[in-house]
C-alpha cells in the first residue's frame, strides 16, 4: 500500500495532461520510443521516412552530450534522401511553438547501467522533452531531485541517449512542484517554483500543470525561454518573474511606446532576464536596434561576455564613442552593448551626432542596467531629444524614490520620472521566500562602551572624524576582524570584503593589516583597489555610492594637473606592487586601461578565493557578484539604495555551508538598514530578510537535539537502528542538526555550553553520519538500490578546509613531542578529527596504521613530515601495483589516465578504461567492467592524492 498515494499522483496526472491537450500514447521501451519518434517526426514535417533515411536521423540525433543535443533540438536537420534529394527536418517548431505534435505517456523503461523505469514524460514531435519525477505526499522533494540525478548516471545516456533531449525537469510530491533546466551538473537550490505576475507561489501539482505544463506554455517555456549558456555549456530555464518582465517589455512595445522599468532585486538575475528581452526584441522587424546601457566600463566588459555566454557572437563591446556609432550605423548589429558615457559622447558631439543623424527616426529601444543611478538623468533628457521614435526601459534592484532621491536644481529626480511605469516588481522579500538569494546576518559591534560596559554610547554622540580616524578604533577593529573571520568565513571558505568611509582611512587599515601579516599575526591574503579623487561627504543621505573615477580620467577634466603630485597615488603604487608580489603579477596604475586591468583582476581573484580580504571604500559595492563572497565588515555611512546594494554582495546562493551573508557593522546602521528594509520591502519585512538572532537559532538547534535524541539516543544506539527507514530519519535528523550548527558556527558568540549538546557529541555523531555515507556508498558499488540514496547528506556542512593531511602532520609532531600522559589524548583527537572529516575518512586506515607503526620509532617532532612522506609515497606505490594485478591493468596506462584526471578533470572513457587492460573483455561484460575500474581509480585519486601535500 506505501507505493498507492504515487501511483495515484501519476494517473491523476497523465488524466489532467491528456485533459489539457497531450495525447495518451503508450511507451514503455526504447524500441517502443525510436517506433514513435519515426511516426511524430513524419507528422510533424509531413514526410515519410524510409527505414535508412530515418536510421540518419536517429545517428544524428543519437550524437553529443545534453548541450549538443540541446543545440540538435533547435536546429534543422539536412537530411539526404534516399533518391538524392535534400529534405529539412524540422524536430521543434520555435516560431508557432503551439503547432508542434504533444503526446504524454508513463513508466517508460531504460536499460543502462541499471534498468530505470522513469514516471510521467511529455514527449514534443517524439522526443522526450519533459521528464515529471514524483513522490508521494509527505515525502522530501529532494529525493524526487536526486532520482532524477541517479538516472542521469545510470540511463539516459544510454542507447540512443534520446533522454539527454529533456530540457525541462518538474519534480512534486503533489504538495510542493518545481522545475529546472537539464545540465550536465544540478544543484538543487536551483530549481524553481513557478508563480504568477504578482509572485505568488503555485506549489500544488494540480494548479501547476494548469499553467505550466499546458501543451502551449511549455512549449514556448522550451523554445524562447530557456537560454543556452555557451562559456559553461549548460540550459538555463527562466524562473516566473524573469518570464513575467520579459513578457511586460514585449507586450510594451508591442501594444504602447511608453516607457517602463523593472524592478527585480539586486541577485536575482537580472542580466538574464534583460538578455531574453533584448533577444526577443532584436527579432521584431520593427525594431532597428536595441542598445542595452551600463554606466561603467568594467560593467559594459562583463555584460558583454555575459550576452556573448549566452549566444556566442550575438554582440561585441564598444571600445570607444568612434566604434559605437561604427555599430549604430552597422545593420548586422541589431543588438550593442555600451556605456553611458560613450552613448553620451554620441550624442552630444557634434562630429559622432551628425553620423547617427539616419537613425534620428527610426525605432531604437534602450534598456538600461541599474536604472537608479543619478546620472542617468541626463543622458535621458539627450536621448529623448535627439531620437524621435526612442523607448526606454530601466531594470534595478534599488529604485529611486522621492524618499531617497537627490535634488537637482530643487527636483527629485525618481525612477519614476524617467522611465514611468514600473512593470514589474519582484522585491529582496520575495526573492529570500524562493530562496533565490541568502537572509542576512547582521551584527553591530560598537567599539565604544560606558564604564560599566553596560550601554551603548550612540556613534552619533562623539566626536566622528576625531573618533573613526583615531589609532585605538582602527586597531580594535583590525583585531576584532582577524579575531573573527575564520568564524565568519567558515574558516577561509569564503571571503570577505571590508568596506571603509574614505582613502585615508583605507590607508591605515591596509598598513595595520600589512604590518600584523609581518609579524606572523594573521596569514590572509588582503588586497585594496581605490581611486585617488577626492571622496564626497561619507554621510550621504540618499544612499548613493559614488563611483570612483579611474586613474586618468580626472586628468582629462584637468589637463593641467600633475600625474605625480595626485593625492595618495603613491600609496595605490605601493598596495599595487604588495599585490604583484603577491600573486606573481605585472599590474600598474599608470593609466585608464592599467587600472581597470587590475580592478578586472582583483575581480577574478575574489571570485576564486584567492583574496581573503579586499578592502574598498565605494569600488565593488555595485554591481559586482561573487558567489564565494560570504562577509561584508563595514565601516562607513550607508543608507537606502547604497545599504542594500552593499549588502547584496554577500547573499548569493552557492551550497549549503553559505546560509547567509554575513554583515558586521563596526557603525551604528540599525535605523538605516531598517529604514531601507521598509523602503525597497516593505516596513514589516525585517524577519524576512535577516536570520534569526543568535538566542533564537539556539533554540532552534535544542529542539533538533530533542529530536535526534528521540531517534538515537546514544551514539552507541546508532548501530542499533534496525531498518534503512531508521536509518534515513536518523540521517534526516543529524543533517539537520548540522544545518542549524552551520549558521551558529557564524556568529561571534557561539559556543556548545549554551546549547544541549557537547562539542565531543557532536563530533562522535558526525562519525556515525559519515559510518552511514560510507555504507550506501560501499551499496551503489555493489549496484544495490537502497532508500538512502535518495538523501543529500551535504557533506560540505561538515567540510573544513583547513583540516587535510598537512594539518594532521601539525598535529602528529605535536604529539610526538607532547608529555607521556597527553600523548593517548591527543591521539584520541587526531583519531576522532580524522573519523569526522569526510575528505579524509578514505586516509583513516593508513594514517592510523601510520600513528601505531611508525610514529614511535621517530626521535623528534620535527622528522614527522619528511617520515610520512616516505611512508605514503611507498603506501601508494603498493596500492597502485594491487590496483593493476587484481585488475590486470597496464600500469603506464593507469598512471596517464591518473595523470590526466589530475591536469583536466576529466575521467577516462570507456574505451580509454578498457585499453588499459591486459585483456579485452567481452562485449557483454565491457560496460561493468570499465565502471567497477573507474570507481577504484577515482577511491585510489580520493584517498592517496586529493588532500595530500596541500
Amino acid at each position: 500500500m506505501t507505493t498507492q498515494p504515487e501511483l495515484v499522483l501519476e494517473n491523476n496526472l497523465v488524466s489532467q495532461l491528456i485533459g489539457l491537450g497531450h495525447k495518451a500514447v503508450n511507451i514503455k521501451s526504447e524500441e517502443a520510443l525510436i517506433s514513435n519518434l519515426k511516426s511524430q517526426l513524419e507528422k510533424h514535417n509531413k514526410i515519410a521516412f524510409s527505414v535508412s533515411e530515418f536510421e540518419r536521423i536517429l545517428i544524428h540525433l543519437s550524437k553529443g552530450n545534453i548541450f549538443d543535443k540541446a543545440k540538435a533540438l533547435r536546429d534543422k536537420y539536412v537530411l539526404q534522401k534516399d533518391n538524392g534529394d535534400k529534405a529539412y527536418i524540422e524536430f521543434i517548431n520555435q516560431d508557432f511553438w503551439c503547432q508542434n505534435e504533444f503526446q504524454v505517456t508513463n513508466q517508460v523503461t531504460i536499460n543502462g547501467k541499471r534498468e530505470n523505469r522513469y514516471d510521467v514524460t511529455i514527449l514534443v514531435n517524439g522526443l522526450p522533452l519533459v521528464q515529471i519525477e514524483l513522490k508521494r505526499r509527505g515525502i522530501e522533494l529532494k529525493e524526487a531531485f536526486n532520482q532524477i540525478q541517479r538516472y542521469q548516471r545510470e540511463s539516459f545516456a544510454s542507447n540512443n541517449a534520446l533522454f539527454n533531449y529533456v530540457q525541462i525537469f518538474v519534480v512534486s510530491n503533489g504538495v510542493d512542484t518545481k522545475y529546472y533546466a537539464n545540465s550536465q551538473k544540478q544543484n538543487f537550490k536551483f530549481t524553481s517554483f513557478w508563480g504568477d505576475d504578482k509572485n505568488k507561489k503555485i506549489t500544488q501539482l494540480v494548479p501547476f500543470t494548469n499553467i505550466f505544463l499546458e501543451p502551449c506554455h511549455i512549449a514556448k517555456m522550451i523554445t524562447k525561454y530557456i537560454v543556452l549558456h555557451e562559456s559553461d555549456k549548460k540550459l538555463m530555464v527562466l524562473r516566473p518573474y524573469q518570464y513575467f518582465a520579459v513578457e511586460a517589455i514585449i507586450d510594451r512595445v508591442k501594444n504602447s511606446d511608453k516607457n517602463g522599468y523593472i524592478w527585480h532585486t539586486t541577485g536575482s538575475g537580472k542580466t538574464l532576464t534583460s538578455f531574453k528581452a533584448s533577444q526577443i526584441l532584436t527579432n521584431n522587424p520593427k525594431i532597428k536596434k536595441v542598445v542595452f546601457v551600463v554606466d561603467r566600463q568594467d560593467l559594459d566588459d562583463q555584460t558583454v561576455r555575459e550576452f556573448q555566454a549566452f549566444d556566442k557572437g550575438s554582440i561585441d563591446g564598444t571600445e570607444d564613442t568612434k566604434m559605437l556609432v561604427e555599430q549604430f550605423l552597422d545593420n548586422s548589429r541589431p543588438l550593442i552593448v555600451t556605456t553611458i558615457q560613450k552613448l553620451n559622447g554620441a550624442i552630444k558631439k557634434a562630429k559622432f551626432r551628425s553620423q547617427i543623424e539616419v537613425l534620428k527616426d527610426e525605432k531604437i529601444v534602450f534598456i538600461f542596467d541599474e536604472c537608479h543611478r543619478s546620472q542617468f538623468g541626463d543622458t535621458h533628457k539627450r536621448i529623448v531629444n535627439f531620437f524621435t521614435n526612442h523607448q526606454l526601459f530601466g531594470f534595478t534592484g534599488t529604485p529611486i524614490f522621492v524618499k531617497n532621491a537627490i535634488s537637482k536644481k530643487s527636483i527629485k529626480q525618481t525612477t519614476a520620472n524617467l522611465f514611468h511605469e514600473c512593470l514589474h516588481r519582484y522585491v529582496i522579500t520575495d526573492a529570500i521566500r524562493d530562496e533565490n538569494v541568502l537572509k542576512f546576518s547582521i551584527e553591530y559591534y560598537n567599539v565604544f562602551k560606558s564604564k560599566e560596559d553596560t550601554e551603548d554610547i550612540k556613534v552619533e554622540d562623539i566626536d566622528k572624524q576625531e573618533v573613526y580616524e583615531s589609532d585605538k578604533y582602527i586597531t580594535s577593529i583590525t583585531d576584532y576582524i582577524l579575531k573573527n573571520h575564520n568564524r565568519k568565513t567558515h574558516h577561509r571558505a569564503f571571503t570577505a570584503m571590508f568596506c571603509v568611509s574614505s582613502v585615508d582611512i583605507l590607508i591605515k587599515y591596509y598598513e595595520l593589516l600589512k604590518s600584523k601579516k609581518e609579524a606572523g599575526e594573521h596569514n590572509l591574503n588582503i588586497a585594496t583597489i581605490f581611486s585617488y579623487a577626492p571622496n564626497p561627504d561619507d554621510a550621504s543621505a540618499n544612499g548613493e555610492i559614488p563611483e570612483e573615477d579611474y586613474p586618468g580620467m580626472n586628468m582629462a577634466a584637468d589637463p593641467s594637473a600633475s600625474y605625480g603630485k595626485i593625492p595618495h597615488k603613491d600609496k595605490l603604487d605601493e598596495y599595487i606592487e604588495d599585490y604583484n608580489k603577491q600573486f606573481g603579477d605585472k599590474h600598474s596604475a599608470k593609466d585608464a586601461n592599467a587600472f581597470l586591468n587590475y580592478k578586472k583582476n582583483i575581480s577574478k581573484r575574489v571570485k576564486n578565493k584567492e583574496i581573503d580580504l579586499l578592502l574598498v571604500v565605494n569600488m565593488f559595492l555595485t554591481g559586482f557578484d561573487s558567489k564565494s563572497l560570504n562577509t561584508l565588515y563595514v565601516d562607513k555611512n550607508l543608507n537606502y539604495h547604497g545599504l542594500i546594494q552593499a549588502y547584496s554582495r554577500t547573499n548569493r546562493i552557492l551550497n549549503e555551508k553559505k546560509s547567509q551573508g554575513n554583515i558586521l557593522a563596526f557603525r551604528n546602521l540599525k535605523q538605516n538598514t531598517d529604514d531601507a528594509i521598509a523602503l525597497f520591502s516593505d516596513k514589516n519585512a525585517k524577519e524576512t530578510i535577516t536570520i534569526a538572532p543568535y538566542e533564537e537559532q539556539v533554540k532552534k538547534f535544542n529542539l533538533a537535539y530533542r529530536e535526534l535524541m528521540s531517534i538515537a539516543p546514544t551514539i552507541d544506539s546508532v548501530n542499533d537502528l534496525e531498518t534503512e527507514e531508521d536509518e534515513l530519519e536518523f540521517a534526516k535528523a543529524f543533517r539537520e542538526i548540522m544545518r542549524l550548527k552551520n549558521i551558529l558556527s557564524s556568529f561571534v558568540e557561539f559556543t556548545f555550553e549554551d546549547t544541549y549538546m557537547q562539542e565531543q557529541e557532536f563530533a562522535d555523531y558526525t562519525s556515525k553520519y559519515l559510518d552511514l555515507y560510507d555504507k550506501i556508498k560501499t551499496n551503489q558499488q555493489k549496484e544495490s538500490v537502497s532508500i538512502l540514496d535518495e538523501i543529500d547528506f551535504e557533506l560540505e556542512l561538515i567540510h573544513r578546509d583547513e583540516i587535510n593531511v598537512a594539518y594532521i602532520m601539525r598535529l602528529l609532531a605535536k604529539l610526538k613531542d607532547a608529555k607521556p600522559i597527553d600523548q593517548a589524548k591527543q591521539k584520541k583527537q587526531i583519531i576522532d578529527l580524522i573519523a569526522g572529516e569526510a575528505e579524509l575518512r578514505s586516509k583513516r586506515e593508513l594514517i592510523e596504521k601510520f600513528i601505531q607503526n611508525n610514529l614511535p620509532r621517530i626521535s623528534d617532532g620535527e622528522e614527522v613530515e619528511g617520515v610520512f612522506k616516505n611512508y605514503w609515497q611507498v603506501e601508494t606505490r603498493k596500492a597502485l601495483h594491487e590496483l593493476t594485478m587484481t585488475e590486470e591493468l597496464k600500469q603506464d596506462k593507469v598512471e596517464d589516465i591518473i595523470n590526466d584526471y589530475l591536469f583536466t578533470g576529466r575521467m577516462a572513457t570507456e574505451d580509454e578504461v578498457i585499453d588499459a587492460l591486459e585483456k579485452q573483455p567481452s562485449v557483454l561484460h565491457r560496460e561493468t567492467i570499465s565502471n567497477r575500474i573507474t570507481e577504484k581509480i577515482k577511491d585510489f585519486i580520493k584517498t592517496f592524492i586529493n588532500g595530500v601535500g596541500e
